[in-house]
């Protein structure tokens, strides 16, 4: 990692230069020279520096003159003019031509260094800025998505397509399965991914603070408004708009937001003004909105305004081919923020995670796969160390407590059997510890002695 910024110094007062060599290195910093605008120019084609402090007036190239060149080169450079001769016509010249600030000799070196220090910062956070937007993109490109099962191939292939485009998509599927990921990757991956993404969850807010949090109010609109404050459409203008459980919005609200999407315009709570948006809309819902509008609790002309491409989000257990994968991205992950050496997963231990049903989808997986990190002792992850706490082991608690027998389905399982494995999933991650084992299972350990009882008496 670079620690010392590296400064060229041009100036054709070699006096001049080497006593800004001496006070530039006494602050730290690496420090190269150049006699005229036009060395200047030419080192700067050859070499890396992080900022220029240059002189006006010189023999052969003038530091305007030099300045214009170098900017065409690098124009992320911060330039620092310094001239004798000061006037204001001269100051704005250089800053429309591109200099970052201007400052007169002979030079007030405690202003020197405060102008050095916000020139390299302020050059600093833009590369930042700049690399962060390019990681980001990545981040949501279709080639690092996980997934390499048919299923996931053939959405991700429509992602792509879709995302170039401006069109209004539904994303359905489970809760779990990664609709917020897939959003990301459509914003991510369109013309508009440098403008804001914007993201709210529908089913979080009553019908009042959702219309005010989607279309934003005025001054005095209700108790507690005391100033005018944009929505979230305002904020998301020129870039997209993520709706998520949408099925959630009342009668009212779906009324407001189809008019929002036919007329691409709004109106504050408690005003009057028409404000034009241009937003993308990204929806998504776990449930069954066809059926929603049969049950007379969704519009049928609302769903068509989302519906004009639907992508559908397999759940997890229709695509275990992608268990593996996503095992191991979770857990270098989780590796890293907590600061383990975990190589891997035993294979009875990924054996375990490729036969559960995940009934939670993606998102019960990645929490199962921190829980293992934050667990695990060795450098591996055992059987021992995966925890499934979603809705399998909810039901057989469910059983256990009311102590019934129910032959209620649960996929090609019976409840019996749910609770038989769960516990003696629960004893084995305990390595037989039966107080351990009833306290994670949400029972006592008399009623757990019974269970065991009963499977030993092969009832």
């Amino acid at each position: 990692m670079k620690t010392r910024l590296d400064i060229l110094i041009t100036d054709d007062d070699r006096a001049h230069r080497v006593m800004l060599k001496k006070l530039l290195n006494g602050w730290g910093y690496n420090v190269t020279e150049a006699d005229d605008g036009l060395v200047a120019v030419e080192k700067v084609r050859k070499s890396s520096f992080d900022l220029i402090l240059m002189d006006i007036r010189m023999t052969n190239v003038s530091g305007i003159e030099a300045l214009e060149q170098i900017k065409q080169i690098n124009a992320d450079i911060p330039v620092i003019i310094m001239t004798a001769y000061a006037s204001v016509e001269t100051a704005v010249q250089t800053l429309k031509k591109g200099a970052y600030d201007y400052l007169t000799k002979p030079l007030d070196f405690d202003e020197l260094q405060v102008s050095i220090a916000r020139a390299t910062e302020h050059s600093r956070l833009k590369k930042e800025n700049e690399y962060l937007k390019e990681k980001l993109g990545e981040k949501f490109d279709r080639r690092n998505m996980i997934g390499q099962s048919p299923s996931m191939i053939k959405l991700l292939e429509v992602v792509e397509q879709v995302a170039a485009t401006q069109a209004t998509v539904l994303i359905t599927g489970e809760s779990g399965t990664g609709k917020e990921v897939i959003a990301n990757a459509i914003h991510f991956n369109s013309a508009r991914k440098n403008a804001p993404f914007v993201k709210i969850n529908c089913a979080a807010l009553t019908e009042t603070l959702l219309e005010s949090e989607l279309f934003g109010h005025e001054k005095g609109a209700f108790t507690g408004a005391d100033k005018r404050r944009e929505g979230k459409f305002v904020q998301a203008d020129g870039g997209s708009i993520f709706l998520d459980e949408v099925s959630e919005m009342s009668p009212a609200m779906q009324v407001k937001l189809l008019r929002v999407l036919q007329e691409r315009e709004l109106t504050r709570v408690g005003g009057h003004d028409v404000l034009k948006i241009d937003v993308r809309v990204i929806a998504a819902s776990n449930k069954d909105l066809k059926k929603e509008i049969r049950d007379g609790r969704f519009r049928e002309d609302l769903f068509y305004r989302l519906n004009v491409v639907t992508l559908d989000v397999p759940p997890l257990r229709e695509r275990s081919e992608d268990i593996p994968l996503m095992a191991h991205a979770f857990l270098k992950m989780f590796a890293e923020n907590n600061a383990k050496v975990i190589k891997g997963f035993t294979p009875q231990a990924m054996q375990k995670l490729a036969s559960y049903s995940w009934p939670g989808n993606v998102r019960e997986l990645m929490n199962a796969v921190e829980r293992a990190v934050v667990l695990c002792r060795t450098e591996t992850i055992g059987e021992e160390d995966l925890i499934f706490t979603m809705a399998d082991q909810a039901l057989s608690r469910e059983v256990l407590s009311a102590g019934q027998k129910m032959p209620v389905a649960s996929g090609n399982r019976s409840l019996e059997e749910i609770e038989k494995q769960s516990i003696l999933e629960a004893l084995q991650s305990c390595r037989g510890n039966k107080s351990e084992a009833a306290r994670r299972l949400g029972i006592t350990r008399k009623t757990l002695r019974k269970r065991l009882h009963k499977y030993e008496d092969g009832e």
